[in-house]
């Protein structure tokens, strides 16, 4: 069987669900899912949550310092 919770997530992904986002950014599911929803990247597919990459991409370059 395949393993369901390895995430290969990378930025060259077009959209991520929350585990995947999770690892990108390193962080825990509070503190992705607070990322995702002020760079507005939340998309619903369904009952399905996807974040869009180049939304978090960009608010993660905006507030760098």
């Amino acid at each position: 069987m395949l393993k369901t919770n390895e995430h290969n997530a990378s930025f060259n992904d077009l959209a991520v669900d929350t585990a995947g986002l999770q690892a990108l950014l390193h962080a825990g599911i509070k503190t992705a899912t607070e990322i995702g929803i002020a760079a507005g990247a939340k998309i619903y597919v369904g009952r399905r949550v996807l974040w869009n990459v180049a939304k978090i991409r960009k608010y993660l370059d905006e507030i760098s310092e």
